[in-house]
């Protein structure tokens, strides 16, 4: 397994960790809010070492695979919706949950949890797979 690939696969276990504690501990929960804020640096970091290092590497393999290709698109629209998910849900919350509406935060968690999830799995399962096929010699 390449190098890049075990450290983004162990950034994802340590995220999912996290967002199972925050669930645990209930979003409602101020142990669970800071729990998540604390999840924002670290996140934003996996998802930027995604987009310079792991991404750019299939474009370009794409540009002569067409099953890296049809990879990449069925994926690029989900893949930028999460992202757009993730760093809105950041900018929402980034002056802390006080006076919010708390079924609000509840939903928006959900979707943030689940959008996040299923990239995760959709990464692993077929992005990670492609890209420790390409032959980079």
């Amino acid at each position: 397994m390449s190098i890049l690939i075990e450290e983004l696969k162990k950034e994802h276990s340590e995220i999912l960790a996290t967002l199972n504690e925050v669930k645990q501990l209930g979003i409602l929960s101020e142990e669970g809010q800071d729990k998540l804020m604390s999840l924002e640096v670290s996140l934003l970091a996996h998802l930027g070492m995604e987009d310079d290092q792991l991404y750019p590497a299939l474009k370009k393999e794409a540009e002569h695979c067409n099953s890296i290709k049809d990879t990449l698109e069925l994926f690029a629209i989900d893949m930028e919706n999460v992202s757009k998910t993730v760093r809105e849900f950041f900018e929402k919350y980034s002056e802390g949950f006080s006076g919010v509406e708390l079924d609000k935060l509840s939903e928006d968690f959900e979707n943030f949890f689940s959008a996040l999830t299923k990239r995760i799995c959709n990464e692993e399962d077929s992005l990670y797979e492609e890209y420790e096929n390409l032959d980079r010699s």
